[in-house]
């Protein structure tokens, strides 16, 4: 049996859980050359940009979203697209959550497609997303 047959609609991805820390986000801003001082400047994030805190990147969300898919993917097929959006700000302190759900699955070209999204602490979507895969 192919891991494609163990897979249903309604499955749920394992979650996973980022909390950024300044190092963090500085890293990753120094690796996507991202120079914007609300991620890592918190006098000028607050003052100049009236954010509450230091923002973690939209970026850095949608790569935790590609983990989250890829990881529950592993070696048994690859990841045909992927799309995702930013719709609210987060802010480092919060914990956010990578989630997925199986939504459709076609036998016939062995595909699956995942809604995505990252959560915050309150539960609200602020960066919903999609995938589709390609099981072989």
């Amino acid at each position: 049996m192919s891991r494609l047959d163990q897979i249903n609609v309604g499955d749920i991805l394992p979650e996973k859980h980022h909390t950024a820390t300044e190092v963090s986000l500085f890293l990753y801003n120094a690796a996507i050359w991202n120079p914007h001082r609300i991620h890592y400047d918190a006098p000028y994030t607050s003052d100049v940009e009236k954010h509450p805190a230091i923002v973690i990147d939209g970026p850095l969300q949608g790569d935790w979203l590609a983990q989250c898919v890829t990881d529950w993917l592993g070696a048994d097929g690859q990841l045909v697209t992927f799309s995702y959006a930013n719709r609210r700000a987060a802010y480092l302190g919060e914990t956010l959550t990578a989630t997925g759900e199986v939504i459709a699955k076609d036998k016939a070209t062995r595909t699956v497609e995942v809604r995505l999204g990252i959560r915050n602490e309150t539960g609200e979507i602020i960066a919903p997303g999609s995938a589709k895969l390609k099981f072989e």
